[in-house]
C-alpha cells in the first residue's frame, strides 16, 4: 500500500515534527484527550465489541498503552517506509479480530466507518482540549490538524474518503454519529467504571501495593469524573451517564492545570521517557534503569510510612521475590491463569487470549507477514490442543475451574511448535543462536542467562526448554513475565 500527500513547499509536512500532532504529542492535556477518546470510541458499537472480546486494555493496560504510543510514533515520522509497514502490521492485526456482539450484531474491526470513527474522535479530542484548557485553536491551525489525521486515515485504508473532506462537514458528521450510533457499551462503562478502579500498578510501582491503592482511590474517581464531564451533551443524556456535582468545574481546572504546563522549558515532559519509566523492570540492562531503580526506592520508603499511618486489611509490600531455582517460586493455577493466559481479562480462556500473546510478541519482534502468520498458525494450534484437552463443558472456552482442576502439562507437541517459531523469529542472522541484541529485542529486560559462558549465544534447545518452563511449569520472575504475565 502507498500513500502520497502532496504539500505546498511553504506548509509544513502532514507528517513528521514539524505536524501539529507531533507538536501535541508531549502535552500533558493529551492524557485527558485520550481517555475521552477512548470512551468516545469504544461506545461505537462495532469497535466496543471488538475491544471488548479481543484487548488487553483492562489486564495489561500499560502495555497497551506503550504500544499504542509506539505505534502512533511510527505513524506520524517523516519515515514513509516505516509508516507503510506499520499501517500494514495494523491492518493485519485487525483482519483477524471479527466475530458478534451480545445482540448479535456482526462486528470487523477493518470496517472503514468504524476506523474512520476512531480517527475522528482523536481530532475532535484534541480540538475539544485545547478548548477546555482555555487556548482554542484557530481555524487555520484546525484545518491543518484535521489534514493530517485524513492523511493518517489515508495511510491505513489507502483514502480517506470515509471522513468528510471539509472541515465544516466533520462537524456535522461528528455530531450525527454521537446522536444516533453511539450506545452506552460495555467497553465504555468498562473504561469508565472498572478500568481506574482495578488499574494494575506499573512496574515502576510494583511491589508497593498500599502506595499504589492510596493514589488510584483518589485519581481513579477524579479521573472518571472528568472524562464524563467532558464527554458530548448528547452522548452523556443517551447513555444516561450520571455526572457528579461541581464535575465540570472539576473537569475545567483539569484542563487548565494541565496547560500550565506551556510554561514550562522545551523537553520537560517527554512522552516516550515518562511511558519507559512506567514499564521499565527494575532489573533492566536499560541504562535508564538505574534511575527506576533509585525511584523505586524512594517510593517503597513512601509505601512503608504510608502502610505505617494507614493500614490496609491484608494489604502488604511483599518481600523480594525467591530465586528463580526455588519450587517456592512457582504460581498457582489460579494466579497462572489470571495473570498469563486469560490475557483479556474475561475470566476465561479461548482464542483471543492466544491471539493477545502472538500480538505481543509480533509486535515487539516486528515481525513480516510471513513469519507472523507462522507465530500465529502455532498459537492457534495450542489452543486447538488447550481446548480438546480442557474444555470439559464444549462450551468453546476454558474456565479458571477447568483448568485448575485438570492441572494441565501445557508442554504438548502445539508448544514446542510455539517456542521453535518464535526462536526462528527472534534468531534474525538465522545461524541457530540467539545473541545478546537479539535477545535484548524480544525482551527489553535483565539477561536472565549469563551469555558469555555459552559464547555469547543461546541455543534453541535452552530457549525452547525455558519457554515451556515458564509455560508449563507457571514459574515467575523469568524473562517472560515482562513480555506475557506484567500489566
Amino acid at each position: 500500500m502507498t500513500t502520497e500527500t502532496t504539500e505546498p513547499a511553504d506548509e509544513a509536512p502532514l507528517f513528521g515534527p514539524e505536524s501539529q500532532f507531533s507538536a501535541f504529542f508531549d502535552d500533558p492535556r493529551w492524557a485527558l484527550a485520550m481517555i475521552r477518546a477512548t470512551v468516545l470510541e469504544a461506545a461505537h458499537p462495532q469497535i466496543g465489541a471488538a475491544l471488548v472480546d479481543n484487548s488487553t486494555f483492562v489486564t495489561h493496560p500499560w502495555r497497551r498503552l506503550r504500544n499504542t504510543f509506539l505505534s502512533m510514533r511510527r505513524m506520524f515520522g517523516t519515515n514513509p517506509a516505516v509508516r507503510e509497514r506499520e499501517a500494514a502490521r495494523l491492518n493485519r492485526l485487525h483482519a483477524r479480530m471479527s466475530g458478534s456482539d451480545s445482540h448479535g450484531r456482526a462486528y470487523d474491526a477493518t470496517d472503514r466507518a468504524a476506523r474512520a470513527w476512531v480517527v475522528a474522535t482523536l481530532f475532535e479530542s484534541a480540538v475539544t482540549m485545547c478548548r477546555l484548557s482555555g487556548q482554542p485553536l484557530d481555524q487555520d491551525t484546525m484545518e491543518r490538524m484535521y489534514a493530517e489525521y485524513r492523511a493518517f486515515l489515508a495511510a491505513l485504508d489507502g483514502d480517506a474518503a470515509e471522513l468528510p473532506e471539509q472541515l465544516a462537514d466533520f462537524w456535522r458528521y461528528f455530531d450525527r454519529i454521537v446522536e444516533n450510533e453511539l450506545e452506552n457499551t460495555e467497553a465504555a462503562r468498562v473504561i469508565l467504571y472498572r478500568l481506574f478502579d482495578h488499574l494494575p500498578a506499573p512496574a515502576l510501582l510494583d511491589g508497593m501495593p498500599t502506595l499504589w491503592a492510596a493514589g488510584r482511590a483518589v485519581v481513579g474517581p477524579l479521573l472518571g469524573a472528568i472524562t464524563v464531564a467532558s464527554l458530548p451533551e448528547p452522548y452523556r443524556r443517551r447513555a444516561g451517564l450520571p455526572e457528579m456535582p461541581g464535575a465540570p468545574t472539576l473537569m475545567q481546572g483539569a484542563y487548565l492545570a494541565a496547560g500550565l504546563a506551556r510554561f514550562l522549558p522545551d523537553g520537560w515532559i517527554n512522552a516516550e521517557t515518562i511511558i519507559e519509566a512506567l514499564s521499565l523492570a527494575p532489573d533492566s540492562d536499560d541504562p535508564r534503569a538505574r534511575t527506576v531503580t533509585a525511584l523505586r526506592a524512594r517510593m517503597k520508603k513512601a509505601s512503608a510510612l504510608l502502610r505505617l499511618l494507614t493500614p490496609l486489611s491484608g494489604d502488604t509490600d511483599p518481600g523480594p521475590a525467591p530465586s528463580t531455582s526455588t519450587e517456592e517460586n512457582r504460581r498457582s493455577s489460579e494466579e497462572f491463569f489470571r495473570r498469563v493466559l486469560d490475557q483479556t481479562g474475561d475470566g476465561h480462556l479461548d482464542w483471543p487470549d492466544l491471539a493477545a500473546m502472538a500480538r505481543e510478541l509480533a509486535t515487539r519482534l516486528d515481525l513480516d507477514e510471513p513469519e507472523e502468520t507462522q507465530l500465529y498458525d502455532a498459537f492457534a494450534a495450542w489452543w486447538r490442543e488447550l481446548q480438546a484437552a480442557l474444555d470439559t463443558d464444549g462450551d468453546g472456552r476454558v474456565s479458571a475451574e477447568e483448568y485448575a482442576a485438570a492441572v494441565p502439562s501445557l508442554a504438548g507437541p502445539a508448544l514446542i511448535r510455539v517456542a521453535e517459531v518464535l526462536f526462528d523469529a527472534t534468531d534474525k542472522d538465522r545461524n541457530g543462536s540467539i545473541d545478546a541484541d537479539e535477545y535484548r529485542t524480544l525482551f527489553r529486560t535483565a539477561f536472565h542467562r549469563d551469555l558469555t559462558t555459552t559464547g555469547g549465544g543461546y541455543g534453541r534447545s535452552a530457549f525452547v526448554g525455558d519457554f515451556l518452563s515458564f509455560m508449563a511449569g507457571r514459574r515467575t520472575g523469568t524473562a517472560y513475565d515482562p513480555l506475557l504475565a506484567d500489566a
